[in-house]
């Protein structure tokens, strides 16, 4: 006699769901959280651009989604890649992003300007001298952790990882020269993504990198000129 759990449909996960759909392109296999994961990503860098606090929001939707691509020997990912460096960059633009999300939505409201979470400007030369050294000492320190975690690629996933938390902090600060740094970024990660079989990911490196330049030129364009201090007038005698 057939149970009644038997002809019981079993139950859909829509998070499981979600997990194993696949994209099916010229024999590959490509993961649709990949794909709605960098869509995400693409969202949050226009309203970054627009200087939109609901940028932060939707940049974390895809990081998360995006973390599970990157550790692909725990979530069976068709690579079958841990790229460590790629799945601590979702984890600390977490972070980062709430900070950021708290810092534009505190501008916006304290300048009435409900749609402007920040004004730019350009970092000072103590501010580039630190982002550099920050750069380069972040890449060397992470690729030696990186390598012993077990990551593919490690040199370039640690300056992925480096630039990634300087030009996301450089966002939240305001400062117009995180897009110089997100190029920097692009131009290791494409090539280490097409190699690694990530090619959503890498097709989003390739165009986010024309939109950085233009975002660079945006608000290099809305950073207001320092205007000198006002004449101070002289006493005249009586």
């Amino acid at each position: 006699m057939t149970s009644v759990r038997a002809l019981v449909a079993p139950q859909v996960n829509p998070i499981i769901t979600l997990l194993d759909a696949k994209l099916h392109i010229a024999g590959s296999e490509i993961l649709w959280r990949e794909v709605i994961g960098n869509g995400f990503g693409l969202a949050s860098a226009i309203g970054g651009m627009r200087r939109r606090v609901w940028a932060w929001p939707i940049g974390i939707g895809g990081n998360a989604l995006l973390f599970t691509v990157f550790v692909g020997g725990v979530f069976n990912t068709p690579q079958q890649l841990n790229m460590a460096g790629q799945a601590g960059r979702q984890l600390m633009f977490i972070a980062v992003s709430v900070y950021g999300w708290w810092s534009w939505h505190r501008h916006a409201n304290e300048t009435g300007l409900e749609h402007r979470g920040v004004e730019p400007r350009w970092a000072s030369n103590r501010e580039r001298l630190i982002l550099v050294a920050a750069m380069l000492l972040g890449t060397a320190a992470f690729a030696q952790l990186f390598a012993v975690i077990g990551s593919y690629g490690p040199w370039a996933e640690a300056w992925i990882f480096t630039g990634s938390v300087l030009a996301t902090y450089g966002m939240a600060r305001g400062l117009a020269e995180f897009w110089l740094i997100w190029i920097a970024v692009d131009i290791v990660g494409i090539p280490l993504l097409v190699k690694a079989g990530y090619y959503p990911s890498a097709t989003l490196y390739f165009v986010y990198a024309g939109f950085v330049a233009w975002g660079f030129v945006v608000w290099m364009r809305s950073i207001r000129p320092m205007l000198p201090p006002a004449a101070v007038p002289l006493a005249t005698a009586p």
